[in-house]
């Protein structure tokens, strides 16, 4: 058996986590990877570089769904976007590229890709953001300690947060009093839908509470194509995307939202 054969028998056989090696057989492990966050959540990906990271920050994870899957999260202006990394078996797969060792997929992030999704978003990948950050080892002292309730049990403490559920891009509106069409930035956020001017303003034209919203759907009745509308019971907004994949997209996080808002 020849060494290239023996390569590949080996890497289809073990963990895809330790199967970034480069071309000449010397193994490099995935987990030596300084932005290599392992098994991280979505949330806590979202959480981690909404609060701490910049526009361009990154990290990859394992995907939750199935074995061979990685996602790299990247912070974009005011959400976190979502990409997947693929293994097949021998090489790994990263939007138009594929690379057949870690150094190669590494030198390409060293080099700043610029990428972009259905939104028409561009990002450039500048900041990967490091598994270890270093923080002070500061404790306080307990000085107070009391119960403010009595006769519950564990099964009343229940953990809760709310998800974060990120989208931004751009979308054309339709007017409230003058039915015309204007193109805006929408940023979704836990229960809020802003939309802007342009990405560049700082103050959001309006804020959409989704806890109010009743439902969502594509709609034909504006002789536009990828339209759908938002019904609220004070007005029904209508909006358009770009294509149909995008269009489809807000739509599916949209409901997500509203049918989860019901669950609590």
């Amino acid at each position: 058996m020849g060494r290239a054969e023996s390569l590949e028998g080996k890497m289809s056989t073990q963990d895809p986590s330790d199967l970034w090696s480069r071309s000449d057989g010397e193994a490099e492990l995935l987990q030596d990877l300084g932005w290599y966050h392992g098994n991280l959540t979505r949330h806590a990906a979202e959480a981690l570089l909404l609060s701490n990271g910049c526009d361009g920050s990154y990290l990859l994870r394992d995907s939750n769904e199935r074995i061979g899957l990685y996602s790299l999260s990247v912070r974009a202006k005011d959400s976190v976007k979502h990409f997947h990394v693929e293994y097949t078996g021998y090489s790994f797969k990263f939007g138009f590229n594929e690379f057949s060792s870690l150094r190669d997929f590494v030198k390409h992030f060293a080099n700043q890709p610029l990428i972009g999704s259905e939104t028409g978003t561009l990002i450039v990948l500048k900041h990967p953001y490091p598994k270890k950050v270093e923080e002070p080892s500061i404790y306080e002292s307990v000085r107070v300690h009391t119960a403010m309730q009595t006769g519950r049990s564990e099964n009343d403490l229940v953990p809760t947060a709310p998800s974060l559920g990120t989208k931004e891009g751009y979308l054309t509106k339709q007017g409230g009093l003058v039915k015309t069409w204007k193109t805006r930035w929408f940023t979704l956020h836990r229960n809020e839908l802003k939309y802007f001017k342009d990405q560049m303003s700082p103050e959001p034209i309006r804020i959409l509470d989704l806890t109010e919203c009743s439902a969502v759907q594509f709609d034909y009745s504006q002789e536009r194509v990828n339209c759908f509308c938002l019904v609220f019971p004070f007005r029904t907004f209508y909006l358009c995307a770009k294509t149909g994949v995008e269009a489809d997209e807000w739509i599916k996080i949209l409901r997500w939202k509203l049918v989860k808002d019901k669950r609590y």
